[in-house]
C-alpha cells in the first residue's frame, strides 16, 4: 500500500506531538513540525527513515518555505497538512491586549493560510 506523506505543524506537545507518534506508527512519513526540533528530536530517533524534524514558526515566510521544501526533498510531496500550530487566548475584546490578540491572529489565521498555500497541492487534505 502506498502509504501519504504528511506535514504536522506544532509537534512540540500536544495533539500534535501524538497525532505525528500516531501516523509514523502506522507507517507513514512525516513531516514533525515545531519551532524548536529538540522538543521533537525523540520522535525523530524512533523513525529515522519516515520522519523529518522541522523548525518551523508558522509566522515566518522563510521557515514555512523551508519547511514545505524540506519534505518535499525527502519524500517527493505532501499529501496531507496538519495546521496544527496555534495558540489560544481569552479574554472580552474590550479587556484584550492588542499585541497577544494581533499575535494569536498571525499565528492562528495568517499562519494556517500561509501553510496551506505554500503546500497548494490540488488533492491534497488539509485538517485545521
Amino acid at each position: 500500500m502506498n502509504k501519504k506523506v504528511w506535514l504536522i505543524t506544532g509537534c512540540s506537545t500536544g495533539f500534535g506531538r501524538q497525532l505525528a507518534k500516531l501516523v509514523l506508527k502506522l507507517g507513514y512519513k512525516a513531516g514533525v513540525a515545531a519551532r524548536n526540533t529538540d522538543d521533537v528530536k525523540d520522535i525523530i530517533a524512533d523513525y529515522p527513515d519516515t520522519a523529518i524534524a522541522l523548525k518551523l514558526d508558522v509566522t515566518k515566510t522563510d521557515e514555512v518555505k523551508a519547511a514545505v521544501a524540506a519534505v518535499k526533498q525527502k519524500f517527493g510531496l505532501i499529501d496531507v497538512l496538519v495546521n496544527n500550530a496555534g495558540i489560544g487566548y481569552f479574554g472580552a475584546i474590550e479587556e484584550s491586549e492588542e499585541d497577544e490578540v494581533r499575535r494569536m491572529f498571525e499565528i492562528n489565521f495568517w499562519g494556517l493560510a500561509n501553510m496551506t498555500k505554500e503546500v497548494r497541492v490540488p488533492s491534497i487534505a488539509v485538517i485545521s
